[in-house]
């Protein structure tokens, strides 16, 4: 049984949701940017307003800022989104 108070969302959805964001960033659901960015960076520090802004562990720009556009995500913040989860892996991994 799945707790409906707890949203069921596996890493298989991510890493297609990944996959289709680098294959096609202008086709990309709010969303499902929104959600990525939720699991890779923690919940936003500013919501609600039409931006969403994530910190990010660096220095330098610490941020990550999305926005809906009708629903769909805008195209050059899923290319950031996408620099900045590699980023995020690259410096796991080197650790």
């Amino acid at each position: 049984m799945v707790s409906l108070l707890v949203p069921y969302h596996s890493m298989t959805d991510s890493k297609k949701i990944l996959e289709k964001m680098r294959r096609e960033p202008a086709n990309v659901r709010y969303a499902d940017l929104f959600k990525l960015c939720e699991e890779r960076f923690g919940p936003p520090r500013q919501n609600g307003t039409s931006h969403a802004i994530f910190k990010t562990p660096w220095i330098g720009d610490p941020r990550i800022n999305i926005q809906s556009d009708k629903g769909k995500a805008k195209a050059y913040q899923v290319r950031q989104v996408v620099l900045a989860m590699q980023k995020l892996e690259d410096s796991k991994n080197a650790n």
